[in-house]
Formats: C-alpha cells, sequence, structure tokens
C-alpha cells in the first residue's frame, strides 16, 4: 500500500524553486522528511493537502489526486502546522471539540473524541484551562491533538519538536511513535534536526533545495561499519584516557580511524577504532583494563543521516573541481 505518491513534482516561483521533479513513494509507518530551512518541506505538505497546486507533476495521497481531491484528501488527513495557530483565551477542550466538529465529528462523539486525544497526548488533567497559560511543548501536544481527533489514516506534522528541550523532544518524538504503533496511523513528520528521524522514524526522506538526495529505511542509512566507538573514563594515573589509550593501542597495531568530527583520532574521550575481527575487542578491553581506565561503551559505529549531506557536498565540490579543470 501506498500511502504517499508524488511524479516529477515541482513547485515554482517567480524567482525561485521550491520542490524540483521530487519523486517519492512513502509506504505505511513513521516517515522522516529531512531537509535545511528552505529545502521544500512545508511546501509539500501544502500540496499533499491540496491548499497549493503544483507547476508540474502529479501528487497521490491515500490514493487521491491531490489536484482533484484536496477535500476528501483533508477528512482523511490530520495536520500539525509548524507555527502558532492557538487561540489563547479557550481551553484545549474547547479547541479540539471546535477542531473535530469542523472534521464532520458529531458533538458527542467529538466530544468522546476529544477527551481520548487529551489524555493520549497528556493534556487530560490540564484540558480546562486556557491555552494562552500553556507552557510551548503543551501548545504543541494541542496541535499534535486537534490533528488526531478525527482518527485520520495520514498525519502530515510540520517540525513539531521546534522551540522544545530536550526533555520535551524526547516526549514529543515517544508520542509520534505511539501514534503508529498504538493506533495505526501513518505519520510524514518534518524536521531539519538529523537526529530525531533516526531514532523515530521506519523510513527517511532526505531533500535539499527541492531536490531528492535520498529515499530509503532507515536501516538503511544508519548500518553498522567495522569501525568502534569506544568511551573511556579517565583515571588518577592517566588524566586523560583517550589519549593514553590511543597510544597503548598504536603499540598494540590497532589502528585508529579518523574522527569525522574533528578530524583527529577521536573526539573527546571517544576513540574511533578499526576493527579487523574479533580479536579486536578484546585487545581494545585488555588494554582499558591495564590501563586503569574505565569502560562506558564499546560499539560498532553507525552511520548517520547527517553522512548523506556530507556526501552530496563533497560530491557537487569534486564536480565543481572537475569542471574547473577542464576549462
Amino acid at each position: 500500500m501506498t500511502v504517499i505518491a508524488t511524479e516529477s513534482l515541482s513547485k515554482r516561483y517567480p524567482r525561485v524553486t521550491a520542490l524540483d521533479r521530487l519523486s517519492l513513494d512513502i509506504g505505511p509507518g513513521v516517515t522522516g522528511l529531512v531537509g535545511a530551512n528552505g529545502a521544500g518541506k512545508s511546501t509539500l505538505i501544502k500540496i499533499l493537502l491540496g491548499l497549493s497546486p503544483a507547476t508540474e507533476g502529479r501528487a497521490a495521497v491515500l490514493g487521491l489526486d491531490v489536484a482533484t481531491h484536496g477535500s476528501a484528501i483533508r477528512e482523511r488527513v490530520g495536520y500539525m502546522p509548524e507555527h502558532d495557530c492557538l487561540p489563547p483565551d479557550v481551553s484545549a477542550t474547547e479547541f479540539v471539540v471546535h477542531m473535530a466538529r469542523m472534521s464532520g465529528l458529531p458533538a458527542s462523539a467529538a466530544r468522546e473524541r476529544t477527551a481520548d486525544t487529551l489524555r493520549h497526548v497528556g493534556l487530560y488533567e490540564e484540558r480546562y484551562r486556557p491555552i494562552g497559560g500553556y507552557s510551548t511543548g503543551m501548545k504543541q501536544r494541542v496541535k499534535l491533538a486537534q490533528a488526531l481527533v478525527h482518527d485520520p489514516q495520514l498525519v502530515l506534522l510540520d517540525e513539531p519538536t521546534n522551540g522544545l528541550d530536550p526533555v520535551g523532544r524526547d516526549e514529543m518524538l515517544g508520542l509520534i511513535r505511539r501514534v503508529y504503533t498504538d493506533f495505526g496511523i501513518s505519520v510524514l513528520v518534518t524536521s531539519h534536526l538529523l537526529g530525531e528521524l533516526e531514532r523515530t522514524c521506519d523510513h527517511v526522506v532526505v531533500v535539499d533545495g527541492g531536490k531528492l538526495l535520498r529515499s530509503s529505511s532507515t536501516s538503511d542509512f544508519t548500518q553498522t561499519t567495522t569501525t568502534l566507538a569506544v568511551e573511556v573514563t579517565d583515571s588518577d594515573l592517566h588524566p586523560d584516557g583517550a589519549a593514553a589509550l590511543s597510544r597503548a593501542l598504536a603499540r598494540a597495531g590497532v589502528g585508529l580511524a579518523a574522527s569525522e568530527e574533528q578530524g583527529l583520532p577521536g573526539a573527546g574521550h571517544i576513540l574511533l577504532v578499526e576493527a579487523t575481527g574479533e580479536a579486536t575487542y578484546d585487545i581494545v578491553r585488555d588494554t582499558v583494563a591495564e590501563l586503569g581506565l574505565g569502560l562506558v561503551r564499546m560499539e560498532q559505529r553507525r552511520h548517520h543521516i547527517a553522512e548523506v549531506f556530507r556526501d552530496h557536498d563533497q560530491q557537487q565540490l569534486a564536480a565543481k573541481g572537475a569542471g574547473g579543470d577542464g576549462a
């Protein structure tokens, strides 16, 4: 089953191209749409909701053409906008009931669904307070509740963690994950914070400048490598534990991989070690013990979604360099 499909989808304005021949095929589950600000994420959502016409190409949501079935799509889809759109002088209950009625639910069903949804997002005890007195995190939960209240088949969440502290982001990401695992509602969530999508999504779509860079499962993005991430604590004898371990491993013939964060063999107390087999684990463990250091973790390093952007930038620079050589 395809939840969202686009074919050569483009959106052009007089001075900018927001989407450039974007072709996607997204199935059920939690899908992350990642890209920097201005990458075209919000534009795509508006087109999928039938609120903004595409310049060219086609798009379908739940099998419905966005160009001709916008109203039917909006009946089956929930939408959480990026920016605040909440009336400060009404309660969460009043607002979410109103949005449920706008979606076509009868009054009694709207009230019942509102109570259930506010309980799900953690606002049940605060449901009668005016929204104007809510924290940023609580307002984001109200926005999520109104997107879910009519029991849609799909929800589109535009930057749902904006303005939240780390704890609030983790809680919101947990709620988003449960939208699918608990209720079977598919999710398309946009974010410019790459790490959020790695932890939350089944599938990730990476866009830049309106163009598709990559679309694949999260597990494909984060495959393990033969590099070990080794984190250690210092000791009285070795106040710089990572440096001492680096020297000892070099003497033992274990190679170090350059840290991509700093271009150095190890960043802070973490070393990236080249693993040539199971013996490497034993050598690292024994060396840490001999030095009297504490071993916090030793695990195979994983690729990160950020590397897609870095690889893309490097390819562009290489292409420009090749063009310059030929000039």
